[in-house]
């Protein structure tokens, strides 16, 4: 089996997973309409999501240690893949929030496991690859919006949308299954399951924590600081978004080669400076094309960070990669739980520019934990 074959299937097995939230996430205001669900019903009810992911976490890390990432993303994904329409069924909020708990931990099972299979692709080749696959994976979002747009069009309930996901999902994992690596990567015999994160993990995890701070605002508050102070018309907000989006999914794919020339720790240090750079020039400069510029550096800024922190937690010499992702991810994933709400808070107390301002920290922080340890 040569390389190239299993770096396809690796890179499938991420566009799969991208697909399926995709798929999701682009359905939910037919479904927020067909519950008859206001803004803060839906918003109580997509924290289902996260719970589900963080219940995961631990445990996907034991499962991966103990029975290898092939066979436990194998599982996950048939199961991720299939809960989708059962979302698509639901029709009381409970019904909705308890696939969603499925969801999110079939979802973070399936990303704790693929990872581990990449860090096992990056061992083979000898070079840094990582940020090419998440790039798949951000490939596959735009993908699965635009066939959620379509379908909505088409007036096509998301029951059925979500049935030819699954159909899709089930044929990658089928067409992939064999070339998948069968032997994790750095993996010890009698291994311990239970190891305290040292220092060089929990350094990586508070990095991986202040960039998914940046993304998570991003994700949530990019469109109402558009709206709020930029002062664009409702009809653009999204430009913001899409300005971050777009230089994020192609940063990934010029990462690996750039960081394979300059390393890790300058490639951190320069992700860092992008990131918080992008934020004040949209604070500094609160016009349209200098806002969208701004966005644009920030987007470049995260995107390599998890990829670069994610393979360098996989070789770890004190935890077993699953183990190491787990531990890491976990840290990280604070980030998104803790950087919108944060956001709120500070706007409330003064103004969404000073906690855009404050959010540029964390880039800043990006650049300076990565310059205290060895990479």
């Amino acid at each position: 089996m040569n390389k190239r074959s299993i770096r396809i299937a690796v890179s499938a097995l991420f566009f799969l997973t991208g697909l399926c939230f995709a798929s999701w996430a682009s359905r939910i205001p037919d479904i927020q309409q067909a519950m008859g669900l206001n803004d803060a019903g839906l918003g109580g009810v997509l924290l289902a999501l996260p719970v589900g992911s963080l219940i995961s976490l631990p445990i996907a890390g034991i499962l991966v240690s103990r029975f290898g990432s092939k066979q436990v993303f194998i599982i996950a994904a048939v199961a991720y893949a299939l809960i989708l329409p059962a979302l698509g069924l639901a029709r009381e909020p409970w019904v909705l929030m308890l696939f969603l708990v499925l969801f999110g931990f079939c979802g973070n099972l399936g990303n704790i496991a693929v990872n581990t299979q990449a860090v096992a692709v990056e061992a083979i080749y000898g070079r840094s690859i990582m940020a090419s696959f998440h790039g798949l994976w951000s490939v596959a979002g735009f993908t699965g919006a635009a066939i959620g747009t379509l379908m909505a069009g088409l007036n096509i309930p998301p029951f059925y949308h979500f049935l030819l996901i699954t159909a899709m999902s089930w044929t990658i994992v089928l067409l992939t299954m064999r070339y998948m690596v069968a032997q994790d990567h750095n993996v010890q015999e009698n291994q311990p399951l239970f190891v305290k994160p040292d220092r060089f993990l929990l350094i990586l995890g508070i990095i991986a924590m202040c960039s998914m701070i940046c993304e998570g605002t991003m994700f949530d508050w990019s469109g109402v600081y558009f709206r709020r102070v930029v002062h664009v018309r409702d009809g653009i907000s999204g430009a913001g978004y899409a300005a971050f989006m777009s230089t994020m999914a192609s940063g990934r794919f010029v990462a690996d080669w750039l960081t394979t020339r300059i390393g890790v720790k300058k490639m951190l240090l320069l992700s860092g400076v992008l990131t918080a750079g992008g934020l004040m020039v949209a604070v500094i400069f609160p016009y349209f094309m200098t806002a969208m510029l701004g966005f644009m550096l920030v987007g470049a800024g995260v995107s390599a960070v998890v990829p670069l922190v994610y393979s360098a937690a996989g070789k770890s010499t004190v935890m077993s990669p699953g183990m190491a992702l787990a531990a890491v991810s976990t840290i990280g994933y604070l980030g998104f739980l803790c950087g919108p709400p944060l956001i709120g808070f500070v706007a409330q107390a003064s103004s969404l520019a000073m906690s855009f301002s404050l959010i540029a920290i964390m880039g800043l922080a990006i650049a300076v934990m990565s310059s205290r340890i060895k990479l």
